[in-house]
């Protein structure tokens, strides 16, 4: 069994300091604006709405069935964000191996192994990715934009209210998320590069080309 690990005094303050606050901010959110019971379903519902999985399977899907060069493109990047999302969460929390929240419920929605550990929360990191990197890339109504930037604020202060994670966990979520989405914006892929990756893995090189399914 592996010895325990000293913390820097520095970093074990703030961790300290994390817990208390989380705390506070969900006793006093519950106190104020409570009971937090009767929010139970709507934040299970944003937790499943930034689900990786749900999002890995549907955008692949919508790969296969949906030919349009520009849809393909969107759907394409969007799909290797999600990856590139899942990498870097998945390394960060092996690394950090912070535990989630004493009183958090384990009735999370298809966790893996990694999802024991609490820093960086996954579900901000995405929320805001996907938040920033689809205004960076197009033209989106101001309305649309808005929608998705209150869904990723949304998102993020649940994680906090079902004890999922402490606030650092997701304050941190969200910057690693904004980072992702500048590099994503530096990767985008042109409607023929992501064109080429459907090509290689569906062997679609066929303009026209149609599947019996």
């Amino acid at each position: 069994m592996g010895e325990k690990r000293v913390l820097p005094k520095p970093l074990k303050k703030a961790l300290d300091w994390d817990i208390v606050a989380t705390d506070k901010f969900v006793k006093y959110v519950d106190q104020k604006y409570g009971p937090l019971t009767k929010f139970k379903q709507l934040m299970k519902g944003l937790e499943i709405s930034c689900h990786g999985i749900p999002w890995l399977v549907g955008t692949a899907t919508f790969i296969f069935f949906l030919d349009s060069p520009s849809v393909r493109q969107l759907l394409v990047n969007i799909f290797i964000a999600l990856i590139l999302d899942i990498i870097i969460v998945a390394v960060l929390k092996a690394i950090t191996r912070r535990r989630r929240p004493s009183d958090n419920k384990d009735d999370m929605f298809a966790t893996v192994s990694v999802d024991k550990f609490s820093f960086p929360s996954g579900h901000a990191t995405r929320a805001v990715m996907l938040s920033f990197v689809l205004p960076f890339q197009y033209s989106l109504w101001i309305i649309i934009t808005l929608a998705l930037i209150g869904w990723s604020i949304a998102v993020c202060i649940s994680r906090v209210l079902l004890r999922r994670h402490h606030i650092l966990d997701v304050l941190g979520g969200m910057c690693i998320g904004i980072l992702e989405a500048g590099l994503m914006s530096l990767l985008w892929l042109s409607p023929e590069n992501a064109q080429g990756i459907v090509n290689f893995f569906l062997d679609e090189t066929q303009v026209g080309a149609s599947y019996d399914v």
